[in-house]
C-alpha cells in the first residue's frame, strides 16, 4: 500500500529553510494575488469519469471528499490521478484528499508526487508542501524537477530568501548542488520580473562552489532583457565574457543581450557594433534579435541599419528569413519612397521558400501609386490579379484616381472593373470620378457608358455629374443620349 503524507508528518526531515514555528507568522514580504489555474471546467473533451471526479473535488468541503469519492465506487489509474491533480490547483486541500483517498490501494507515480508539491507551493501552502517533500524522500522520489517546482513556488510567492534556502540545504535531500541545479533556481527568481538583481546577487556568492556556465549568463541576460535594463545587461555580459569566453553555442546569451542593447539609446548602433564584435569571434545570436532588430529598424525608418541587419543574416549566418521579416523590408523601403528596392526584395522571397501575400503587394502598390510610377503601378495591379490578390478598396480607389490623373483611362478602366465585382459598396465618389474624367478627356462615349452602368448598379450618380454630361451631350448635338439617361437615372 502507497505511503501517505499523513503517515510520515511527523517524521519528515526539517527543510532547509525551515525554523521553529510560532503563533503567530509574519507574512511573507511580497504576498501576489494568485493566478488562476486550469480547471475541469476549462478543459474540453475531459472523459466523463475525470470529469465527475473534478467535480467532487473542486465543489465538495476537503472533510467530505474521501466519503464522496467512496461512493462513486471509482478507481483510478496513475495517468487518471495526474491528470486530475493538473486540473485541481484551485482546490488543493481537496486535492490532496483525493491524493490520499486514490493511494490507497496503489503507489503513486513520481510525477504525481511531484504535482501534489507543485500544487501545495503554488498555493503558497508551504508547510504542507514540505510534509509532502518528506513522504517524497521515504519513497525515494526526489528529483531536481521536485526542487525546481518548489524553487518557482517560493519565487513566485516573492520569497526569493526561501528559494536560496531551499537550493542551500537541497544536498540534505540526496540532490547534488550543481549547475544545473543553480540555473533552476535563478530561473524561477528571473522569471517572476523585476528580481535579476537578487538572482545575480546570489550568483556572486555561491560561484566559488558552484561554477556558472554559458547557461546560467542566459537566464541572467533574459532577465535583465524583460526588464529592459540596459546598463546590468552589459555587466552581465562583461562577467560571462571573463569567466566562460566566447562559445558560438551560447546562442540565447547573445540573442538576449543584443534584444536589450535595443532597448536603450543608440540601441540600432550599438547592437550592430556588438553583432560585428560577435562574428569576429565567429558567434551569432538567435532568429529572435534579427526579427526585433528589423522592427526596430522599420519603426525607425532606418534603411541602412536594415540593410546591415539583413546582411548579417542571410550572408554571413545563412539565416532565411521569413514573410514577416520580408514584409517589414518592403513596409520599410516603401515608406521610404523606394519602392523599386521593395520590388527587389518582394523577387527575392520564393527563393528563400517565402511566398508573397496580399500585404505585400498592396504596400508596393501603394507606393507606385505615391512615387507616381504609373507603368510600374499598373503591372503591380495585374500582378496580383493573375495572382488572385484582392487589392483592397482604398488602394482601388487610389489606382483609378491616379491613372486618370496620369492619362491612362484604359488602366483607370480596368481597376473600376474590377472594383465592381470585388466591391458593393462605398464606390460613389470613384465611380463619379471615373465618368467625369472620361468625359474631361473628350471620351463622351466611354463616359455615358460607365454612367449607364453605374446607375444599372444602383451606385449613386451625382446631379452635378450628369448636369457635366448634359453639357457635352448638347455641345455634341446628342440631346436624345442623354434625355435616355436622365429617363434611366429617374428610374432609379
Amino acid at each position: 500500500m502507497a505511503t501517505t503524507m499523513k503517515q510520515h508528518r511527523t517524521h519528515s526531515p526539517s527543510p532547509p529553510h525551515r525554523r521553529r514555528r510560532t503563533t503567530t507568522p509574519s507574512p511573507p514580504p511580497s504576498q501576489p494575488l494568485p493566478l488562476p489555474f486550469p480547471s475541469h471546467t476549462t478543459t474540453p473533451n475531459l472523459p466523463p469519469k475525470l470529469q465527475l471526479l473534478c467535480q467532487i473535488i473542486s465543489a465538495t468541503p476537503s472533510s467530505l471528499v474521501e466519503s464522496h469519492l467512496d461512493v462513486t465506487g471509482l478507481r483510478v489509474t496513475s495517468h487518471d490521478v495526474e491528470q486530475i491533480l493538473k486540473l485541481s490547483y484551485n482546490s488543493p486541500a481537496a486535492a490532496v484528499k483525493f491524493f490520499r483517498w486514490a493511494g490507497r490501494d496503489k503507489d503513486h507515480s513520481p510525477y504525481s508526487w511531484n504535482l501534489v508539491i507543485d500544487l501545495l507551493g503554488k498555493n503558497n501552502l508551504f508547510d504542507a508542501m514540505w510534509d509532502a517533500m518528506g513522504s517524497l524522500m521515504r519513497n525515494g522520489m526526489v528529483t531536481l524537477a521536485t526542487f525546481a517546482s518548489v524553487f518557482g513556488s517560493y519565487a513566485r510567492a516573492g520569497r526569493v530568501e526561501e528559494a536560496v534556502g531551499t537550493f542551500d540545504g537541497m544536498e540534505r535531500y540526496g540532490i547534488q548542488r550543481d549547475v544545473v541545479a543553480l540555473n533552476s533556481l535563478l530561473s524561477a527568481i528571473c522569471r517572476e520580473g523585476g528580481k535579476t538583481t537578487r538572482a545575480e546577487e546570489y550568483l556572486r556568492v555561491c560561484r566559488v562552489g558552484v561554477r556558472p556556465d554559458g547557461d546560467t549568463y542566459a537566464i541572467l541576460l533574459e532577465g535583465w532583457e524583460s526588464e529592459g535594463n540596459v546598463d546590468c545587461a552589459r555587466g552581465t555580459f562583461e562577467d560571462m565574457v571573463k569567466e566562460i569566453g566566447w562559445d558560438p553555442c551560447n546562442v540565447p546569451a547573445y540573442d538576449s543581450y543584443l534584444c536589450t542593447l535595443l532597448k536603450g539609446k543608440n540601441g540600432i548602433h550599438e547592437a550592430l557594433k556588438s553583432l560585428s564584435a560577435m562574428s569576429e569571434r565567429r558567434c551569432t545570436p538567435g532568429f529572435k534579435f534579427f526579427k526585433v532588430a528589423l522592427e526596430e529598424c522599420a519603426r525607425r525608418d532606418d534603411a541602412r541599419g536594415a540593410a546591415l541587419l539583413w546582411e548579417a543574416m542571410t550572408v554571413r549566418n545563412a539565416f532565411r528569413p521569413d514573410s514577416q521579416m520580408y514584409n517589414m523590408m518592403i513596409s520599410l523601403h516603401c515608406n521610404l519612397e523606394n519602392p523599386d528596392i521593395a520590388r527587389r526584395f518582394l523577387d527575392e522571397m520564393v527563393y528563400d521558400g517565402v511566398f508573397p501575400d496580399a500585404r505585400c503587394y498592396s504596400v508596393i502598390l501603394r507606393s507606385f501609386i505615391k512615387t507616381k510610377r504609373t507603368r510600374e503601378a499598373a503591372a503591380m495591379f495585374s500582378e496580383m490579379v493573375k495572382n488572385e490578390f484582392v487589392p483592397s478598396q482604398d488602394n482601388c480607389a487610389a489606382a483609378v484616381k491616379f491613372f486618370l490623373a496620369s492619362g491612362e483611362p484604359y488602366v483607370a478602366i480596368k481597376v473600376w472593373k474590377y472594383m465592381t465585382e470585388h466591391f458593393d459598396s462605398d464606390l460613389e465618389d470613384t465611380a463619379n470620378a471615373l465618368v467625369l474624367e472620361l468625359r474631361d478627356k473628350n471620351m463622351l462615349p466611354e463616359a455615358v457608358k460607365y454612367a449607364e452602368d453605374v446607375i444599372e448598379r444602383r451606385i449613386k450618380l451625382h446631379s452635378s455629374t450628369l448636369s457635366k454630361l448634359k453639357q457635352s451631350l448638347t455641345k455634341a448635338r446628342k440631346e436624345p443620349v442623354y434625355d435616355e439617361l436622365l429617363r434611366k437615372w429617374k428610374a432609379h
